[in-house]
């Protein structure tokens, strides 16, 4: 669609041989990689250069070489989440004041982060261990709230917008595990996985009204700045991009 002569490949690198993977890249011939769990911590502290997104979050999901060969680090995954809402759900920014993350990982903290760059008035993060939800929040710019799971039926009453983060309805993963009844009615609800491309959470809260928007859009949104600094050309996230990457997906947890 572009006219670039390129591809764009899988590797499966270990972590003791990610360093050399890393600094490597352009006696490989390539020109930048993404990252993916569990390397992007790592490959953080491999960076010549990072953006201060990527310094908030320490961790990179996107590396590129710059004109001098210097390895250059962004993490994407917050471009990708807030994008992925802004094209689904025009006007959620303002629709939303009080958001609740579901998970205690790297990308709960990006799109915790994401959120309160939006603007959103409170961030909350959802865990098992509220200890590990407070670790997560450290560093941040601004302060958020962190509760264990067993308070989501007191916290889903005052929510815009439900974010689960966690890898819960993934195929070959266990089901989320907690009721949608008493959320607030007309809140937005979102998941950030993406196999199946309808999570059972995205299905329920469908099915009682809510407007639902799943994580391949995500997953595109988050490619878009890697690959203008591979290629030099910014695409757009289409919706044929979408259907073509979507027809190898299953629509629905079997």
């Amino acid at each position: 669609e572009l006219g670039i002569d390129g591809s764009y490949g899988r590797e499966h690198v270990v972590s003791h041989a990610l360093a050399p993977f890393i600094r490597g890249l352009g006696q490989r011939g390539y020109r930048g990689c993404n990252v993916t769990l569990p390397h992007k911590e790592a490959a953080f502290r491999l960076m010549d250069e990072t953006t201060e997104l990527a310094r908030s979050l320490e961790a990179v999901n996107t590396v590129w070489l710059d004109e001098r060969g210097r390895l250059q680090g962004d993490n994407t995954d917050v471009h990708g989440f807030i994008a992925n809402l802004d094209q689904e759900v025009p006007g959620w920014r303002q629709e939303t004041q009080t958001a609740l993350v579901l998970g205690a990982g790297g990308a709960a903290r990006a799109i915790a982060l994401g959120l309160m760059l939006c603007g959103i008035e409170r961030v909350i993060v959802a865990n098992r261990s509220a200890e590990r939800a407070d670790a997560l929040l450290a560093g941040l710019p601004r302060a958020a709230e962190a509760v264990p799971l067993d308070r989501l039926p007191q916290t889903l009453p005052g929510i815009d917008l439900l974010a689960n983060t966690t890898s819960l309805g993934m195929i070959g993963q266990p089901r989320h595990g907690f009721a949608l009844d008493n959320i607030k009615p007309g809140a937005l609800v979102t998941d950030i996985v993406y196999v199946p491309l309808e999570t059972e959470l995205l299905r329920e809260a469908r099915l009682r009204g809510h407007r639902t928007v799943g994580g391949l859009g995500m997953l595109l949104h988050q490619a878009v700045p890697g690959f203008e600094h591979w290629f030099g050309k910014r695409p757009s996230v289409s919706r044929a991009l979408y259907l073509h990457v979507a027809a190898d997906i299953p629509a629905a947890a079997c």
